[in-house]
């Protein structure tokens, strides 16, 4: 393999890890989350289908959608705070 070749390869394949991070840097584990929520809930010996399974699912989604509004807001302000506050050297 001639140099040139083997430095095309290292570049792409730096690419391809770098760029592969980025997307699922973003992505929530949805399926991940739902065996686990399911996991939890079944643990307490409540049967799927029932209503405190139902109320267990709700509860698990709720929690979730804070936590997530909550990293949002925290990643926003944070972001505000670096906008608006100038550089002093």
């Amino acid at each position: 393999m001639r140099s040139g070749a083997k430095k095309r390869y290292i570049a792409l394949t730096l690419a391809a890890l770098a760029l592969s991070a980025c997307a699922s840097r973003n992505e929530t584990p949805v399926a991940a989350a739902s065996e686990d929520d399911d996991a939890f809930c079944r643990a307490g010996g409540v049967a799927a289908g029932s209503s405190e399974y139902v109320a267990c699912r709700k509860n698990r989604d709720v929690q979730r959608s804070n936590e997530l509004s909550r990293a949002a807001r925290t990643q926003r302000n944070l972001s505000e705070t670096m906008i608006n506050t100038p550089y002093k050297p």
